[in-house]
């Protein structure tokens, strides 16, 4: 249906049938098929004046305004939707690098954890198959340190009962204390054990002590049988303690055991 048609249907409407009782009525209130009355005739409008618009073209300055107000508004067009699309696109670009690199990196520390716990493991099982594998040698072993150490005890206890016997001993350490010094030494400062002090007063006398250039200290720190001797420019360690444990690494080392600790040389 075009608009012609639509037009026309606006316009009809029942048809009443037409009064055939008075006629006057019946022309007052008949109306035809487009809904005007019998007696409707078409009066064209008196002085129909058309008023035309005047249509002035824009100057210039309207065109160049429209033109930049145009512009401008393309231009913010434009730039908000870059805005958005760049915003999007790093975004997304961003959050696939960070997701591939904290994979990665997760990946990587995963697997060195996991190779660290396994040496761990695999250490802790050597340890257990030696234990089962070899329990003769590590008996062999504890029970070989035990006698060793029960050994360098026994030697030191003779050692001391010795000492306390034979008054020979320091003056043996005195003698190899000046031995292993420089000849041209002429004062000497020998610590002694006090007991040892009495000795060597009344082995030597003061002409003598005071010939050899002695200046005998007393050191009750020191054991028994040992002495530390001291000059301007040296000195020598003939304690007791030093004296036996050279002694004893020397024969176990020998033997193709460990020497002593200093902790154990007591």
């Amino acid at each position: 249906m075009n608009d012609y048609d639509g037009e026309q249907d606006k316009h009809i409407s029942a048809w009443d049938l037409p009064f055939v009782e008075d006629e006057r009525k019946a022309v007052e209130t008949t109306t035809n098929a487009l809904n005007r009355r019998s007696n409707w005739k078409y009066e064209p409008p008196e002085n129909q004046v058309e008023e035309e618009e005047e249509f002035a073209p824009p100057t210039a300055q309207e065109i160049e305004s429209i033109r930049e107000a145009a512009q401008s508004e393309g231009f913010e067009e434009g730039k908000k939707e870059g805005l958005e699309k760049g915003h999007q696109e790093g975004f997304e670009q961003g959050k696939e690098q960070g997701s591939a690199q904290g994979l990665e990196e997760g990946k990587t520390q995963g697997l060195a954890e996991a190779q660290e716990s396994v040496n761990q493991q695999l250490e802790s099982w050597r340890s257990l198959l030696d234990t089962l594998h070899n329990p003769v040698a590590l008996v062999e072993e504890t029970l070989q340190k035990e006698l060793v150490s029960l050994a360098v005890s026994l030697a030191k206890s003779v050692i001391r009962a010795e000492i306390k016997t034979n008054s020979d001993i320091i003056f043996n350490a005195i003698s190899e204390g000046l031995k292993a010094l420089p000849i041209n030494e002429r004062q000497y400062q020998i610590h002694l054990h006090p007991d040892d002090l009495v000795l060597v007063t009344e082995h030597f006398s003061e002409q003598e002590i005071e010939k050899h250039g002695w200046q005998l200290i007393e050191a009750p720190n020191l054991s028994q049988g040992g002495c530390d001797i001291v000059t301007q420019s040296n000195a020598v360690d003939v304690s007791i303690e030093r004296r036996v444990k050279d002694v004893l690494d020397k024969f176990l080392l020998e033997q193709g055991l460990d020497t002593i600790n200093a902790s154990e040389d007591e």
